[in-house]
């Protein structure tokens, strides 16, 4: 098969490029190379794929002679009030539209990348897909909003998509400003963490290759249309995860505390009873195996020269 993959030199998509390279499919990977976080190292995520610098929200997506469409580009972080906001608006909404678009006119499946964001403090825990989308951040704001585009793109235009809300996705290649790339690089440095509020909200933290394995399920298997959780199997708090990162790693985190960030939320726990029975997936890296996994990758770069 040959897919489009958007993002891919980011996180989770340049895991998904690999993968599906590695499974004997042709990728043509797009991504603009923003400056949100150092480009080169987007770059080192990119090195051996065919990644193609595109900014979504301006040039037109050439979708001749692909199979389908792993649409992964977007403005990340949470933190999106302010004069922000209109990059979130761009690079997600405007974006996501314009490949909407293009995968419409081509007659080719999009797996697009939610968010459970959109839950915002869930009406319930185990949060089902049917639950009232109620986002807090901007962020979250857009990824629903990228939701809607599908839906009416699916009505008006025969869309045939599939949308995952990742939850809290971690493994090596973090960005380095998410929560567990920060601890591990202030464990292997021996520097000061800063932890928002009282650590004691939870997360549903769900490791890359399960992502990826979901994700790729998804665009085999998904029905059109449908919006399927994909979420980690182990819920932990941030002061409970930072402890057993500690353990892994033999060493103490000097843990000082900030300011509640806007935005964010208590917990989130992902019900995953729909997508285990559609894909028949469901998350398989327990967290200390996935914490130990981007250890050892984040403490080998800063030991290397």
């Amino acid at each position: 098969m040959r897919y489009v993959v958007t993002g891919a030199a980011g996180f989770i998509g340049s895991h998904l490029a690999e993968a599906l390279t590695a499974g004997g499919d042709e990728v043509v990977g797009v991504d603009c190379f923003t400056d949100y976080y150092d480009p080169a190292l987007k770059e080192e995520n990119a090195r051996g794929l065919d990644v193609r610098r595109l900014d979504l929200a301006k040039a037109p997506l050439d979708l001749e002679g692909v199979d389908g469409v792993f649409h992964l580009a977007g403005q990340p972080g949470v933190r999106s009030f302010g004069e922000a906001f209109p990059l979130y608006l761009r690079r997600n909404v405007l974006a996501t539209q314009k490949v909407f678009q293009a995968a419409a006119e081509a007659g080719v499946r999009v797996v697009f990348a939610s968010s459970s964001s959109v839950y915002g403090e869930a009406e319930r825990y185990p949060t089902p897909e049917d639950a009232t989308p109620r986002p807090i951040p901007p962020y979250g704001v857009t990824k629903l909003a990228c939701e809607h585009l599908a839906a009416a793109y699916a009505a008006g235009f025969g869309l045939d998509a599939v949308l995952l809300r990742y939850f809290t996705v971690y493994g090596p290649r973090q960005r380095p400003d998410m929560f567990f790339r920060r601890v591990c690089d202030a464990l292997a440095t021996g520097g000061t963490f800063e932890i928002y509020g009282s650590g004691e909200q939870s997360r549903s933290f769900t490791e890359v290759g399960d992502a990826v394995d979901a994700t790729v399920a998804a665009m085999g298997s998904g029905a059109a249309g449908a919006v399927y959780n994909v979420g980690g199997g182990d819920e932990a708090s941030m002061l409970e995860a930072i402890e057993l990162l500690e353990w892994i790693a033999g060493r103490t985190l000097d843990v000082r505390h900030i300011d509640a960030a806007r935005g964010d939320v208590r917990r989130t726990k992902a019900d995953v009873s729909r997508v285990r029975a559609a894909l028949g997936w469901e998350p398989r890296v327990a967290l200390a195996a996935g914490l130990a996994r981007i250890w050892s990758w984040a403490s080998a770069r800063v030991a290397a020269p």
